[in-house]
Parts: C-alpha cells; sequence; structure tokens
C-alpha cells in the first residue's frame, strides 16, 4: 500500500498543542496518538471525525488530566501525524475500524471512557457494539451509528456533494465553517498541517462517501451487527450533543431511546457549539466527561 507521511516539522510551535507524539504500527502504516495524564488513570479515548485530527482534543485534554484521567487521542489513518493511504480506494469504512481497533489493541488500552464525534463515534459506536467487554462507558457527541436504512438528510447529503465537487479540500476552512466560534488563521493552519498537498487527503476527500446512505451499503450490514451489540450494552452512556449542528440534529434521540446503558443519565445539549463542539466548547465538554466518569464508577 503507497502512503504518504507527513514531514514532522508540520507539526512545530503549534498552538496548544505542545504533546509528545506516541506510535504504533499496524499493517504496515505508523498510527499515532496523544498520551496524557497517569497511565494508572481510568482511560478516556478520544476519537475525532472528518477532516479534523487529535488537535481537536488540544483544549479538553488538560481538563481530563487535572482529574486523573488517562487522555489517549488517536488520528485516525489518512489523518494527522498517522500515515495516508494516496489511494482512495485503500480506504473503506472496514479499513478504518480494523485500524484503529488495531491500535487500540496495540496501545493495550481496556475499560475505556469513549468520547466520539462525527466519524470516531461511526468508528467508535461500531467498536463499541463489537467490543462491548473493553468499554467501560460512552460518550456521543455529535455523531451516530448509521445502517442506510434511514434518509441521511439534505445537511448531510449537502456536504457531502461540496466534498466530491470542490476543487480544493480547504480541511481548516471546513473545520472553521463547521464551528459556532470563528477560529484564527493559526489554528486554521494547525488544521491544515496533516495536509502539505492534495496527495495527503486521499482519506480526508473519500470519509463522506464512506458514510452508509442505503440499505445495501457495503458497511450496512456489520453496522447492524453492531446495533444488535449496542441493543445489550448496559453500561453508562451519555448523550452530549451540541445545540447548532445541522448534520446530527436530532441523532441523539435513538441512541438515548435504543441504548439500555442511556437510560437514566443525565444527557445534555452544550450550548453554542457547532459541529466540532470540542473546538467551540472543549472545556465545557470535557467537564461533562469527568464528571459522567466521577458519577459512574467501575
Amino acid at each position: 500500500m503507497d502512503f504518504v507521511r507527513t514531514p514532522e516539522e508540520r507539526f512545530a510551535d503549534l498552538p496548544g498543542f505542545g504533546f509528545s507524539p506516541h506510535y504504533v504500527e499496524i499493517g504496515g502504516l505508523r498510527v499515532h496518538y496523544v498520551d496524557e495524564g497517569p497511565r494508572d488513570g481510568a482511560t478516556v479515548l478520544l476519537l475525532h471525525g472528518e477532516p479534523s485530527w487529535s488537535y481537536l482534543y488540544r483544549t479538553m485534554i488538560p481538563v481530563l488530566v487535572d482529574a486523573g484521567l488517562r487522555a489517549v487521542a488517536i488520528d485516525l489513518v489518512g489523518f494527522g501525524r498517522s500515515d495516508k493511504p494516496t489511494r482512495r480506494e485503500d480506504y473503506t469504512y472496514q479499513t478504518h475500524v480494523d485500524w484503529t481497533w488495531g491500535a487500540i489493541e496495540a496501545i493495550g488500552l481496556s475499560a475505556m471512557t469513549l468520547v466520539c464525534q462525527d466519524w470516531g463515534g461511526l468508528i467508535g459506536l461500531r467498536l463499541v457494539g463489537e467490543h462491548s467487554d473493553r468499554f467501560a462507558r460512552v460518550v456521543a457527541a455529535n455523531t451516530f451509528l448509521p445502517t442506510g436504512d434511514q434518509h441521511p438528510g439534505e445537511a448531510f447529503l449537502a456536504w457531502q456533494r461540496f466534498s466530491q465537487e470542490t476543487p480544493e479540500f480547504p480541511v481548516g476552512k471546513i473545520v472553521d465553517g463547521g464551528c459556532v466560534s470563528t477560529l484564527s488563521p493559526e489554528v486554521i493552519a494547525a488544521y491544515d498541517a496533516p495536509f502539505p498537498d492534495d496527495s495527503f487527503k486521499a482519506g480526508a476527500r473519500q470519509f463522506p462517501m464512506l458514510v452508509p446512505t442505503s440499505p445495501d451499503d457495503p458497511a450496512a450490514d456489520a453496522n447492524r451487527a453492531a446495533w444488535e451489540g449496542l441493543h445489550r450494552f448496559e453500561r453508562p452512556f451519555l448523550c452530549a450533543f451540541s445545540d447548532s449542528d445541522p448534520i446530527t440534529r436530532g441523532a441523539d434521540a435513538p441512541l438515548r431511546k435504543l441504548i439500555p446503558g442511556a437510560a437514566g443519565q443525565a444527557h445534555t445539549t452544550i450550548v453554542g457549539g457547532g459541529h466540532f463542539l470540542q473546538e467551540d466548547k472543549g472545556p465545557e465538554l470535557a467537564a461533562v466527561v469527568t464528571d459522567f466518569v466521577a458519577g459512574n464508577p467501575v
């Protein structure tokens, strides 16, 4: 598999991101992760979505660490400091699931509290359904687990069309457009840092096309099977969606209704957050996570 690796100098002096890099190798690809806080603390696994990377969690990680938690943020393959296959055909829903699970296994994580947003949930919730014994708790934020049996919504279809038709794929500006707040030029540049040119963006370009939008999608059956696991997931499950995300608005309802562990939890709506609520309201979301962990001991 041909891939490119973003030069390390692209990640020098990014605002608010002074964390040391860590790497594991999965199937010949190097996968990056941030690993902060005490190794004997309860593990919080932070999974980002499209087209961001672990930089998205930079304001949350210190809050989690100050609460005595271990914060692990993986860069999905094709994003951040992780290697980036250059052919779009190399990216499938299943390969993303396999790469992410491989990284979790290689790092040696268990009893995790998953915090997932956007594709972090499409992958993370799938893994919870398939490996429920490895997850102690789940916080779902602006995400869902689609099977293609419901209409994806006009906002998503508009985004999907844009992602394929735009001559350039301006990652930093896309993240900025998904926020309520206005990002500084330096932060926008940090989101662009993993992608020196278009040859690094095959995964970012392909991700929107991998979301199941029809019942016969290649990932539909596996996601339906994962939902069977989620129907039996009785460990604490919290929805912390924002109030200003047109793409995932209302997606918390089936999670709250269909997952047993969601019953009786203090589900919350974070006011003033867009699709990338970690960027708009990172410390607030982190406080929700720390309270959730403390209020639901293993």
